[in-house]
């Protein structure tokens, strides 16, 4: 219901005002995944028809977000295996229960896949590398993610959740390299699923506790 008010209230705002809004940008603290605004995909090749793509629904992540000292920042994330959504959830051939069970995600044995930043390093502006331990069925290796700042705001009259931020992150993995090869192509042949996965992470950050003007 709030966030319903927050969104009714805002575009009742001519957009003029909201422009002229002066927002300030976001202080340095303790900023968590906004839920309603956090999408983690994946994209894996499909017997080379397609690009296969699913998505997680419980994705946590917390970041010590410093805007004066961007390499000292550091980010914490949990995804919940089983929260997968394939859009085919048929009870005959659910591609939920098949992506996520033994043979391929294995949720069953490991729940939780978490990701551990260890160094941020500034490409740009606005964008990164950030390197950090994934820990996938099990098995823990270093991951390189692409990550941009798309920007945010200091503080919105109209946003509950306070301080925000916004990011975009990708990054490539070989699903063999954490135990995941079930199904994976012969050399020189496409008959399968690919062992190159694609990873995309959208989400806005916010700091509830961040000091208002």
């Amino acid at each position: 219901m709030l966030r319903a008010l927050m969104l009714s209230a805002i575009l009742a705002t001519p957009l003029a005002a909201q422009e002229e809004m002066d927002l300030g940008s976001p202080p340095a603290g303790t900023y968590v995944s906004d839920p309603a605004h956090t999408r983690l995909w994946f994209l894996v090749d499909h017997l080379g028809f397609s690009r296969y793509m699913a998505l997680f629904t419980k994705v946590d992540a917390t970041l010590q977000f410093d805007p004066a000292e961007p390499e000292a920042m550091s980010v914490k994330a949990s995804v919940d295996v089983a929260s997968l959504e394939t859009h085919n959830p048929a009870a005959d051939y659910n591609f939920n229960e098949i992506v996520s069970g033994e043979d391929l995600l294995n949720a069953p044995t490991h729940p939780q896949a978490t990701f551990v930043s260890t160094k941020v390093e500034l490409t740009g502006e606005n964008t990164a590398n950030v390197t950090g331990d994934l820990t996938l069925n099990g098995v823990t290796k270093p991951v390189t993610f692409k990550a941009s700042y798309n920007g945010g705001w200091g503080h919105m009259p109209l946003d509950p959740m306070g301080a925000r931020a916004g990011f975009s992150l990708e990054t490539t993995i070989m699903r063999s390299d954490f135990g995941i090869s079930f199904g994976v192509p012969e050399p020189g042949s496409k008959m399968g699923v690919g062992d190159t996965v694609q990873i995309f992470v959208e989400t806005e950050m916010s700091n509830p506790d961040a000091p208002k003007p």
